[in-house]
């Protein structure tokens, strides 16, 4: 989904969705090493993922400790206090499933950045995560600003996550910014707030129509060839 301005409408700052967007989804192999760290059997790795989600908001949000939210995850007779070994290695292995980025994305944040564009980073993310991601080179040195959930109090899709984001970027003009998330209903809501937006469905060539044609030029040739 998309909410298509006016022909030629310039844009002066992006604001980019993390996970889905930039970062890679987890493999398989990591959900399962993840639910093995939390005691659920290997044939209940999807039971696992469900009641992680179910959680995860809340965590995101900052509004559980990472005690907490994996306190109610554990599974046979495990426990994970504050200050345990197994609390990091659980905090840690969640982390690092979060932080592989897509090279193509990386290459549309420093074509964009050249172009004089500057890029915003909105993430429902949890402290870790948060932390760990404005450590990444690639963050520290091709977004200008980053606004996370856990430090804000609230999730996307509230209103108040958006507005955020055009704090940070310095209040361009809601119009003139284009907000990119691969969930719909967050890029809705930047629409209500007066956002461009654009459903990010992995189709880079869909986002780069959006964009102005010296960045889009710039990054086609760097991008494989469609098979």
């Amino acid at each position: 989904m998309s909410t298509r301005p006016p022909a030629q409408t310039t844009i002066d700052v992006l604001i980019f969705d993390y996970n889905g967007v930039i970062g890679l989804q987890p493999e398989p192999s990591m959900w399962t090493r993840l639910a093995d760290l939390a005691g659920w059997p290997v044939d209940q790795v999807q039971d696992f993922t469900r009641a992680f989600w179910s959680r995860r908001a809340a965590y995101d949000a900052g509004e559980i400790t990472d005690h907490d939210f994996w306190n109610g995850l554990l599974r046979g007779g495990r426990a994970a206090p504050p200050g345990s070994s197994l609390l990091d290695t659980l905090r840690r292995t969640d982390t690092a499933m979060w932080t592989r980025t897509d090279p193509a994305m990386l290459h549309l944040l420093q074509t964009t950045q050249a172009s004089g564009i500057p890029a915003v980073l909105l993430s429902n993310a949890p402290h870790p995560l948060a932390d760990e991601l404005d450590r990444a080179p690639w963050c520290a040195t091709l977004i200008s600003k980053t606004v996370y959930s856990a430090r804000l109090g609230v999730n996307k899709p509230a209103a108040r996550a958006y507005e955020a984001a055009l704090a940070a970027a310095g209040w361009p003009p809601p119009e003139r910014t284009l907000f990119v998330d691969n969930f719909l209903e967050n890029c809705q809501a930047a629409a209500r707030v007066g956002i461009q937006t654009h459903h990010y469905t992995g189709d880079l060539r869909a986002l780069l129509a959006r964009l102005p044609q010296a960045v889009a030029t710039s990054v086609v040739p760097a991008m494989p060839a469609a098979s």
